[in-house]
């Protein structure tokens, strides 16, 4: 089952060609990880889906508070038999149909969709992790690009790419030049005690998950955290990289052309990131 505008939908319900979100990629869009029944982050991905309806310039209407989405939320949970379970949602917000490139309202309206997921917590895949740099086009950094629209060809190109060469992913540049994030979520590199990050002013990806490794990081004494531009001759002097996500947690990266990495520190964040998710 579906949600659409709050009215419970059967999965396969035809979307309008109308729909702003189809035809012109102006939607928005929060994956979010659901564990045993529990949001994890909510507060953290409603906070970035105002902000980011503020900067699309829509309509926020009166009545999307945090409480509303989320037992809209749990409304569909329920509807698909998942309340006990562990589940991937996805909550998107169009304009409202109507109008060429210049909409004739900033009404929205949204849909909410779930699938079952198996693992409860974050787990750390250690099997082979192959990533290469995707050259082919480039993220320009703006506002726009640190948002999460429906505006995702550079990312299904990549995609497509990571798919004809044999990579598990890629990492993706922006014009300058620098390694901003990878294909499914952010990039961290770590050299001895070091961690590092690019700043948002790259154009990466304002992710949830990034916002809760930055938090963990910054109040452990055994590692220095940097915002900074990442160039490609660093990834293979680093000790190890890994990307961020709301459904994988982390996600460490094991071959970088012909350099290996270790996982070492990945571990051990991950292990605190699940001991963050049963206290909160």
């Amino acid at each position: 089952m579906t949600n659409f505008n709050g009215t419970l939908l059967e999965n396969n319900t035809v979307l309008s060609t109308q729909n702003r979100g189809y035809a012109y990629g102006d939607a928005l869009f929060e994956t979010i990880k659901v564990s045993g029944g529990k949001i994890l982050f909510w507060e953290d991905h409603y906070f970035r889906l105002m902000a980011s309806m503020r900067i699309m310039r829509m309509e926020i209407p009166m009545h999307f508070t945090m409480e509303f989405l989320e037992d809209e939320i749990n409304k569909t949970i329920e509807a698909n038999g998942l309340s006990e379970a562990s589940s991937r949602v996805k909550i998107m917000v169009h304009r409202n149909e109507g109008g060429l490139y210049t909409p004739n309202t900033n009404a929205v309206g949204f849909n909410i969709s779930v699938n079952q997921i198996n693992n409860d917590f974050y787990v750390l895949d250690t099997s082979l992790y192959e990533v290469d740099l995707f050259k082919d086009y480039y993220v320009s950094p703006s506002l726009l690009s640190t948002l999460k629209t429906n505006n995702k060809a550079l990312h299904v190109v990549g995609s497509i790419y990571v798919k004809e060469n044999g990579f598990t992913n890629c990492l993706l540049l922006n014009t300058n030049k620098h390694v901003v994030e990878a294909l499914n979520g952010n990039i961290f590199l770590v050299k001895g005690n070091t961690i590092k990050t690019p700043p948002l002013s790259e154009g990466c990806l304002k992710g949830i998950m990034r916002t809760q490794l930055l938090r963990i990081i910054k109040e452990l004494p055994d590692y220095e955290l940097i915002e900074a531009p990442i160039s490609p001759f660093e990834l293979q002097k680093a000790d190890e990289l890994f990307i961020t996500n709301v459904m994988v947690g982390i996600q460490a990266i094991s071959k970088y052309r012909k350099k290996l990495f270790t996982n070492e520190v990945a571990s051990d964040l991950l292990k605190k990131l699940n001991i963050k998710i049963r206290l909160d």
